[in-house]
This record gives structure tokens, C-alpha cells and sequence, in this order.
């Protein structure tokens, strides 16, 4: 019970990484605030744990939500000890060219702008608590990614931000770091198999990625987020972990 009594926000936590995170919290007996535009996905999810979940509709391209949602968590939980930033999107594979900047914005807005907001609203709360920030960035952000040049962009933006905030709050007692996965068996990258012509011959192409030779589950991401929230990690901030099941040794 590593979490018992603690309250955790996470961003897109209804289905994938975000779920997991939920999943693993809760079970260690933290209150878990699930932050999510799919509303009854999020209710569903929320009822598993009677009592210590909250369910908040929010879309985090608009920070006004975002700020509402971060509102609402502490107004439900009286405390804020940790904010996962997760919720985010992966556009179908694209080439720079078919992609406008305007495209490529909206990416940004969703996976950086939110991480920046959902921050700069829960701060003064996570001052009282001296508590912790987890960014879901990716690995991306090290390796690029062919016909994901936005994507990569904003998560590249999210670690950048990981760093820099992290030096801002250290006097706080704060500490910020960014989870760098490798590919994780997601709705998301079922959604991004099915935009390719062979969608199962590219989900065993990207889980053979992994020398351990299968992709991660949404709860060994939230065993890691775990770690980073506790005190198991209480000398570590700016950091970006790589967990990657090894892909990035063989690229």
C-alpha cells in the first residue's frame, strides 16, 4: 500500500497506459482521479474502485479543461501528490508533406500543451504535498520516427519540458520525470496498426522491435510511474527513463 491515502491525477486514464497507471495506484491504495474526454470509459473504469475514484470528462487540448479537471481532483481529494500527464494521441503514419502545419499543431496541443497545463494547475497543489510530476513522453523523443515527425516533435517537447521543469521545483521539494516507452499494447497502437495496409503483420514487426520480444503492458508502464511517484525514487528528478524492453540497444 505505497500510495494509501495519497491522491493521483492521471490525464487520459480510461484506457491504455492511463489505465494501467489507474490500475497500479489503486491497487497500492492511492485515490485515483481519472481524467478522460471518453466520459463513460472513465465511469467504468472509476467504479471498479468504490469510493476512491473520480471520473472528470475533460479534453486536454483546451487547458481551461484541463485547469476545471485539476480543480475538481482537489476539490474531491483535498491533496494532490501526483499528476501523470499520459493522455495523448498518435496520428496514422504520415509523411511531412500530408501533414500541414495545422495538423501538426492540434499534435502539439494534445501532447505538449496539455502536459504544460495540467503542470502550471496542479503546482501550487503539489507544493502542499511536495509531490511529484510523471510526463508520459516516449521514445520518440530519442529516436525520431519515420512519418511521425509531429508526434516525435511533441514528445521530444514533453521531455525538454521534464528537464527544465524539474529545475524550477526542486526547491519545492518537487520532482518531475518523463517515462520513455517503446511500444505498448494500447488502443492506440491497435489504431495506428489499422492505418497501415497489414495490420497484423505490423504489430509483430513492432513487438519483435523489443529484444525481449513483445511490447509492454499498459501496468508495467504504471509499476514504473509508481516508482517515480514514491519514495523508492526520492533522489531522482529531470530524469527520462527508457523503458523500452531493449529496442533502443539494437537501433
Amino acid at each position: 500500500m505505497r500510495f494509501a491515502n495519497r491522491v493521483v491525477v492521471v490525464t487520459g486514464g480510461a484506457q491504455g497506459i492511463g489505465a494501467g497507471c489507474v490500475e497500479v495506484f489503486a491497487d497500492e491504495g492511492a485515490r485515483v482521479v481519472i481524467v478522460d474526454r471518453n466520459f463513460s470509459q472513465a465511469i467504468k473504469l472509476a467504479e471498479r474502485y468504490p469510493a476512491r475514484a473520480l471520473a472528470i470528462e475533460a479534453d486536454v487540448m483546451h487547458p481551461a479543461e484541463v485547469e476545471k479537471a485539476i480543480e475538481k481532483a482537489y476539490s474531491w481529494g483535498g491533496r494532490i501528490d501526483c499528476l501523470v500527464n499520459n493522455a495523448g494521441i498518435h496520428p496514422p503514419d504520415t509523411p511531412i508533406e500530408q501533414m500541414p502545419p495545422m495538423q501538426a499543431l492540434h499534435v502539439m496541443q494534445v501532447n505538449f500543451i496539455s502536459t504544460y497545463a495540467g503542470a502550471y494547475y496542479a503546482l501550487r497543489y503539489l507544493r502542499e504535498t511536495k509531490g511529484t510530476i510523471v510526463n508520459i513522453s516516449s521514445m520518440t523523443a530519442l529516436l525520431g520516427q519515420k512519418n511521425s515527425t509531429a508526434y516525435a516533435a511533441s514528445k521530444g517537447a514533453q521531455l525538454a519540458f521534464t528537464k527544465s521543469l524539474a529545475l524550477e521545483c526542486a526547491a519545492d521539494g518537487i520532482r518531475v520525470n518523463a517515462i520513455l516507452p517503446s511500444n505498448v499494447d494500447t488502443p492506440l497502437m491497435s489504431q495506428w496498426a489499422q492505418s497501415l495496409s497489414d495490420p497484423e503483420a505490423a504489430l509483430a514487426r513492432i513487438a519483435a522491435l523489443q529484444p525481449l520480444g513483445r511490447m509492454a503492458t499498459p501496468q508495467e508502464i504504471g509499476r514504473v510511474c509508481l516508482f517515480l511517484a514514491t519514495d523508492d525514487s526520492s533522489f531522482m528528478t529531470g530524469q527520462g527513463l527508457e523503458v523500452d524492453g531493449g529496442a533502443a540497444l539494437d537501433y
